[in-house]
């Protein structure tokens, strides 16, 4: 049986303790301010980031990890007795990242098995598949059958936000076909939704509570009556989130939920006061 580690990149949210429980490894996102880099989650935190952005008024840029730092990676896994390397990330059609990995890969074959896998998302999406990914090499399930499980996964989840700003999103130029919907809002908040691995508006509202209220009804669509684990992030808005999360949890048949910060790779494009649910099959 073919020893599986599970490896993803730093846009990945989910709770430390599931990091530590599954042994998910993670390649950092690089953020730069200005002429300083630093690496998300081991150099930069989210309190710092936020203070960086309100002191030197900039929003800094976002750059997917190198070949050369995923190469590094992954013969530290081999050292480690691993022989299958299952490498998730965040949606390719966003970031470069995942081509990053696969040339990696490509470039460490002879050492180790590298299988790179685009989650077409990212965030407590692409949390929920590492986790997923980890339960099943524990298992003992194959390579083949973890990709074919988050291939069907990935078709069904649901994945929406609202920003609570829109500065961050016109600002880091990352939002693509987002721009002029963003550039025509005045005083309205935005509905955005995960759609084939790209970010497309799907609405927008007069308020606050009624972008919630509708976040609330498009995942609770999207469960259904079945098992499904739930998940709230956010930007410096906890309180909204847990409130979200026990409502979730009165509404939905959750198996597993979580409340957690949003990446701060993420929260470079989307601000603070985003708030995101994501809905995730649970079989």
């Amino acid at each position: 049986m073919s020893k599986i580690k599970i490896l993803t990149d730093s846009t990945c949210d989910l709770p430390a303790n599931y990091f530590r429980e599954y042994a998910i490894g993670v390649v950092p996102i690089n953020i730069q301010f200005g002429n300083e880099t630093f690496e998300e989650g081991i150099s930069i935190d989210q309190t710092t980031f936020y203070k960086k952005v309100d002191s030197l008024g900039i929003i800094p840029k976002t750059s997917q990890p190198s070949p050369a730092q995923f190469v590094a990676a992954y013969r530290q896994i081999a050292q480690q007795g691993y022989d299958t390397i299952l490498s998730l990330h965040v949606t390719g059609k966003l970031s470069g990242t995942m081509n990053s990995a696969t040339l990696a890969a490509q470039e460490i074959a002879d050492e180790i098995r590298v299988v790179p896998f685009d989650s077409l998302a990212g965030s407590a999406a692409l949390g929920f598949m590492c986790v997923d990914a980890a339960q099943m090499a524990r298992a003992g399930k194959s390579v083949e059958e973890i990709v074919a499980r988050l291939t069907e996964a990935r078709s069904k989840l649901s994945l929406c936000l609202t920003l609570a700003t829109l500065k961050y999103a016109q600002m880091s130029g990352r939002v693509g076909n987002l721009q002029g919907f963003l550039a025509s809002l005045l005083n309205v908040k935005p509905i955005i939704t995960l759609n084939d691995g790209l970010l497309a508006p799907s609405g927008k509202v007069r308020s606050r509570q009624a972008a919630l209220e509708q976040l609330f009804e498009i995942s609770k669509q999207a469960a259904g009556d079945r098992p499904v684990k739930f998940a709230v992030v956010h930007g410096e808005v906890r309180e909204e989130a847990e409130k979200l999360l026990a409502r979730a949890q009165t509404e939905m048949n959750c198996v597993d939920a979580f409340v957690d910060d949003i990446a701060i790779s993420l929260a470079v494009q989307f601000g603070p006061g985003v708030i995101g649910m994501v809905v995730y099959p649970a079989t």
